[in-house]
């Protein structure tokens, strides 16, 4: 599945983007005993259709239930950076706040959003397409090079990610079987409360893509990923 052997970082734009786009490969992963940390960069607070909710509430609710689903799948560390949701642009303080995630975690792997336009919108999100074109920039060169965000130095020193995983739905060249942990998937992303009002019906239509995803490979179910590897 991977050539990196040690620890994680998941970078995503909001609260249950890892469970729905990388939940069973994230399960997967900490069952196999690695170290993995979450950073959501946003707050998730525009994310509800009730009327009767505001930004001020929902942002915790969703902090919440984001720790939760983590712990479901195996993941004890997750940061917020809090920055609006559906307002994501790329500024200098995201691209330093990314980078010193990166530089103090200090993961081998990272799996992060799709920074281009897919013909699947609901994942190709604005704030997912930002996210992911940061994370890019902040893996190569800025995490790397000390003279970049020089007020990280010394005490978070550059580092160098082995291996990029970005989330995927179309045409993937990575294809990650997540059959022996669909049902934790489904686990964590049931902890995400706020973000349905019909589980069971939200749990046949991720069966059915992930169902899709796998077919062609042979697999019950599957995540999907464009794969980088960076050279040494």
């Amino acid at each position: 599945m991977t050539t990196a052997s040690g620890r994680v970082m998941v970078v995503a734009a909001h609260p249950d983007d890892p469970e729905f786009l990388a939940g069973g490969t994230v399960a997967r992963l900490a069952k196999e005993g690695r170290e993995i940390a979450y950073v959501i960069v946003t707050n998730g607070n525009k994310g509800s259709s009730d009327l009767g909710i505001t930004s001020e509430r929902l942002a915790p609710i969703r902090a919440e239930e984001q720790r939760r689903a983590a712990r479901v799948l195996g993941v004890e560390r997750v940061e917020f950076l809090g920055y609006e949701d559906g307002e994501v642009e790329d500024t200098r303080d995201l691209r330093r706040d990314v980078t010193h995630q990166i530089r103090k975690w200090r993961p081998d792997l990272v799996i992060t959003m799709q920074p281009l336009r897919t013909k699947n919108l609901y994942a190709s999100h604005r704030d997912h397409r930002t996210v992911g074109s940061v994370a890019l920039d902040c893996i190569y060169p800025l995490a790397r090079d000390h003279m970049a965000f020089a007020e990280l130095m010394p005490e978070y020193e550059p580092h160098k990610v082995r291996e990029v995983h970005l989330m995927q739905w179309d045409d993937a060249d990575l294809v990650v079987d997540i059959a022996e942990v669909m049902d934790l998937k489904l686990k964590a992303l049931a902890c995400h409360q706020s973000q349905f009002q019909d589980f069971p019906g939200l749990e046949e239509r991720v069966r059915e893509r992930a169902a899709a995803l796998g077919k062609a490979k042979g697999y019950a179910f599957a995540e999907a990923f464009d794969r980088i590897v960076m050279p040494r």
